[in-house]
């Protein structure tokens, strides 16, 4: 039987009536690039993601998409239409094969209320979104694109292995998706990296994006914020 007890989000939460709630909850399974949600829908559920990556892109009045955000398992996406009832204002759309556990507003709203341990985890991933989306927000409004770009491939870049001094992006990132993450055009994005290839700051390998001096770009964007100033 599936239940809530199989979804990443709810691992170890204790003090939640699973039975209650797993009759009222769909899964679903979805094909890689499938439609999970679109501008304008008026449904209002909530998706646990059980398996498998999404993206989530929101679009601009002159119709221009932005990636908001990707997301793995152990995240959701779907409340804010659950909480206020008011039409989707973002596309979701898997990036691999997935499976979403799909939980009505009313059941949500309930979890909410019930579960302090539940309510805590979707408070605290909230405010991070809220902070991730007031930095990017920050950045457009005082970065030009060569900073923006620098701090994009910061927050998307992580550890790499046997190189305390050089951080990867595992896989390499489309231009294109740099160029939707930052706002920009393809074209734009293709000759920075090359520019930042020729000073010697990042590698291209058969399975990364390497950040050869991650504190030189650290350093550049905190010259370019005392510059703001």
């Amino acid at each position: 039987m599936q239940t809530l007890t199989h979804v990443p989000f709810f691992r170890d939460v204790t003090d939640l009536d699973f039975d209650r709630f797993d009759r009222r909850c769909r899964w679903r399974h979805f094909d890689d690039g499938e439609t999970v949600i679109d501008y304008e829908d008026a449904t209002s559920d909530v998706y646990f993601i059980v398996s498998g990556e999404v993206r989530l892109l929101i679009r601009t009045r002159a119709g221009k998409e932005i990636i908001l955000a990707e997301m793995r398992p152990g995240q959701f996406f779907g409340e804010l239409a659950a909480i206020d009832g008011i039409k989707r204002s973002a596309n979701v759309s898997t990036l691999t094969k997935a499976e979403l556990c799909i939980m009505p507003a009313p059941a949500f709203r309930e979890v909410i209320f019930a579960s302090p341990i539940s309510c805590d985890r979707i408070l605290r991933l909230l405010t991070g979104r809220v902070r991730e989306l007031n930095a990017r927000l920050a950045e457009h409004s005082i970065f030009d694109l060569k900073h923006r770009l620098y701090s994009e491939l910061l927050r998307m870049a992580g550890p790499r292995p046997g190189k305390a001094s050089a951080r990867a992006i595992t896989p390499p990132p489309y231009h294109h998706v740099m160029a939707a993450r930052i706002g920009c055009r393809r074209e734009q994005v293709s000759r920075e990296l090359s520019a930042m290839a020729h000073e010697g700051l990042i590698e291209k390998t058969r399975g990364a994006l390497v950040l050869l001096r991650p504190q030189v770009l650290e350093d550049r964007l905190a010259d370019a914020l005392r510059d703001d100033d």
